[in-house]
């Protein structure tokens, strides 16, 4: 059996119960070395394989699988927050169903949520905004056409970006160009809920300013929005003691 886990955004503990239970059941643990923490590694037991997957190729990380499978051993594929984003997953399970080999997905903790405790931030305020578009910067890896970063940005909606930081002087042209204004508020945050977290906030148009003053290469969410700021927004209808529920009268 392989399962695929998400190791979360950063800190050990935030890992699931299921796949803190699981790193302790593997044969074999196949971890992105250069994104997830190394101390997950603590909960592995004393005879488990252990191959870091950065310097690895997807038929190197196959082959590993597959020997171990053959061996009728348990592999974990250890990805850094929730797999579903940036995880290059899919094609790993197409082999694998190709192969007719059994496989399961524990979710993580996305690293855009922590990226929100680091802020104590709400991503979706009332009257402010109801959505939010998590995407990327074409850069080595492009992205589609239709998903140019600043036809989201005509949106307005709240935008977490991954994989950008170092961009992101085009970054701040392309929200422009989308319509964000100049001094919409921005954030950056560094390595979320790790024990060297940083949060910066800033604008849309400092972000490669502020990121330069605080030697922010890499390893960095931005946030975009009037979220960032939180300080207009409408009261939620769902305490609201003039607003019914389900479970609940309104007692005004």
């Amino acid at each position: 059996m392989i399962h695929f886990v998400g190791a979360g955004c950063g800190a050990p503990d935030l890992i699931t119960v299921r796949g803190m239970n699981l790193l302790k059941e593997a044969d074999v643990i196949i971890y992105a070395g250069s994104l997830v923490n190394p101390q997950l590694l603590d909960y592995k037991k004393a005879s488990c394989e252990v191959c870091n997957s950065a310097v690895m190729t997807l038929e190197e990380v196959l082959e590993v699988m597959l020997r171990a499978e053959a061996e009728g051993k348990t592999t974990v594929r250890l990805h850094t927050g929730d797999p579903c984003l940036y995880g290059a997953i899919r094609e790993q399970m197409d082999v694998l169903e190709e192969k007719k080999i059994a496989y399961d997905y524990c979710p993580g903790v996305s690293s855009f949520c922590g990226a929100a405790s680091a802020l104590n931030l709400e991503y979706t305020l009332p009257d402010v905004s109801q959505s939010v578009v998590i995407t990327r910067m074409a850069g080595r890896t492009p992205v589609p056409e239709k998903e140019e970063i600043s036809t989201f940005a005509a949106h307005h909606a709240t935008m977490v970006i991954f994989l950008s930081t170092g961009m992101l002087d085009q970054l701040s042209e392309r929200l422009m160009a989308g319509g964000y204004e100049a001094d919409t508020p921005a954030a950056i945050v560094y390595k979320a809920t790790w024990e060297d977290e940083a949060a910066f906030v800033c604008t849309v148009s400092t972000l490669a300013e502020t990121a330069g003053r605080n030697q922010i290469t890499k390893t960095a969410l931005i946030i975009v929005g009037d979220v960032v700021e939180h300080s207009r927004y409408q009261r939620s209808e769902l305490y609201n003691p003039a607003f019914t529920t389900k479970f609940r009268k309104a007692k005004i």
